[in-house]
């Protein structure tokens, strides 16, 4: 069993970057996020659907791409930081065969209440920048 360290608002600064992570675009990863989201539009689970409309494959959500987005913020501070938004912005739509890299930076830190604002970015092998936004979390005191 792996044990999960949180971060403390002591142990992060201002310009640290966080370490990146790799996703694989699967036609699982989008329709199955859709459909999790309650997502029924068609270009989310049907190539052909996606086809009409210009694209080769079937392409993710929004809602995907903004939980792909907390759970990076969120695999970096550990469990016991609280998510206090997200701010989201679409580029390229990330299509199955695709590796989208999702990099951060720590913009902003208040160390007395623990608010942290995070720069985050996906960009796909492809056609570039999915995602950029901010994920703002505050952070536990020392224990």
């Amino acid at each position: 069993m792996n044990e999960y360290k949180t971060l403390t608002r002591t142990e992060v600064s201002v310009g640290d970057k966080l370490p990146t992570a790799d996703i694989d675009i699967t036609t699982g990863l989008v329709v199955c996020g859709a459909l999790a989201t309650r997502d029924f539009e068609p270009v989310h689970h049907s190539k052909a659907a996606a086809q009409a409309v210009g694209l080769p494959d079937v392409f993710m959500n929004i809602l995907t791409s903004q939980g792909l987005m907390t759970r990076f913020a969120t695999d970096w501070s550990g469990p016991e930081a609280v998510v206090k938004s997200v701010d989201l912005r679409l580029g390229a739509p990330n299509i199955p065969g695709m590796l989208m890299t999702v990099s951060g930076e720590v913009t902003a830190l208040d160390k007395d209440s623990g608010l942290v604002d995070l720069a985050v970015t996906g960009e796909n092998n492809i056609w570039g920048m999915h995602m950029q936004g901010t994920v703002q979390l505050t952070l536990p005191k020392e224990s």
